[in-house]
């Protein structure tokens, strides 16, 4: 549940307000799931989003610490900028510059795409090599996770029978797609069209919590899924993705690899923690691997 700004200890607005002046306005966004309070702050020195976190010492409070801590390595062009950091009573609180727009439409013809296209390119050249300290890689995020190997070692009852006749094969494109997104790039893992923010004429990539270290062109490859979700066909998405700068360097056996490891990781999820959006996101990415696996066997 999101808190107000009524919510928040008067020591935490009163951390806030060394940073912004008197908080005059405040507004809720309808989207957000992953802070304890999230809001655009008027203030006495201008508009600012601010989110946080109430467990500042736990799971999700290292995953907004990482945020803040890559926040410095990111490109301001396509980032809004981290303006401050603070933390008192157990909470972790960011303020960032505000950006005024909407979240991305991804649907076919959407005039958002060429914008999207533009944003992840600009993170793919600016972040390859990237010094951020003590980012993990997502390899070893995919590996944990491994959701075709758990499935095989105890497959659930209600497994359909397209992954159960293929399991064996899905679990070795599995173990070549974790190995095939080793690199050294700094990436953000999780797009959608709610961390994507469209304004000033472009796209703004918020929420970097799930941020790791990896190959260059796994964000387009992220989004081909979501694109596909959105109305797309596999062959349309991976048009879409063909337009950003590090799609390319990807080989056709890893992005086939990835696809299967990606449909694992969300049909795995759907069979353990079925949240409504998951059923959504197996059934797109298993859309993208028969693309793939067809276009392996022409």
């Amino acid at each position: 549940m999101l808190h107000t700004w009524n919510d928040l200890p008067r020591t935490v607005c009163a951390a806030i307000e060394v940073e912004t002046g008197p908080v005059n306005r405040v507004e809720v966004p309808a989207a957000g799931r992953n802070s304890d309070f999230a809001a655009t702050l008027h203030t006495q020195r201008g508009t600012v989003f601010c989110k946080g976190i109430v467990d500042a010492g736990g799971t999700r409070g290292s995953m907004h610490r990482r945020e803040a801590d890559v926040a410095s390595y990111l490109p301001p062009a396509v980032v809004p900028s981290l303006l401050w950091r603070v933390e008192t009573d157990g909470w972790l609180m960011l303020g960032y510059h505000h950006i005024a727009g909407h979240h991305a439409d991804l649907s076919p013809g959407s005039k958002d795409l060429p914008l999207v296209a533009d944003a992840v390119s600009t993170l793919a050249r600016e972040l390859a090599d990237s010094a951020a300290p003590g980012v993990p890689a997502l390899s070893e995020k995919m590996a944990w996770m491994a959701g075709w190997r758990r499935l095989r070692h105890q497959p659930p009852a209600e497994l359909d029978q397209w992954s159960r006749e293929r399991l064996d094969v899905l679990v070795e494109l599995e173990a070549e797609g974790i190995e095939s997104v080793a690199g050294t790039s700094l990436i953000h893992t999780d797009l959608h069209q709610l961390n994507i923010l469209v304004g000033d004429d472009r796209a703004w990539v918020i929420d970097w919590a799930w941020s790791r270290t990896g190959a260059a062109w796994i964000d387009a490859a992220h989004l081909v899924v979501r694109l596909i979700g959105q109305g797309h066909s596999p062959e349309a998405a991976e048009q879409w993705a063909g337009t950003t700068s590090a799609w390319h360097s990807a080989s056709p056996e890893a992005l086939t690899a990835f696809s299967a490891a990606l449909l694992g990781m969300w049909t795995y999820l759907q069979h353990t923690d079925p949240l409504p959006m998951r059923a959504g996101l197996a059934a797109a990415a298993r859309r993208w691997t028969e693309y793939r696996l067809v276009l392996g066997r022409a």
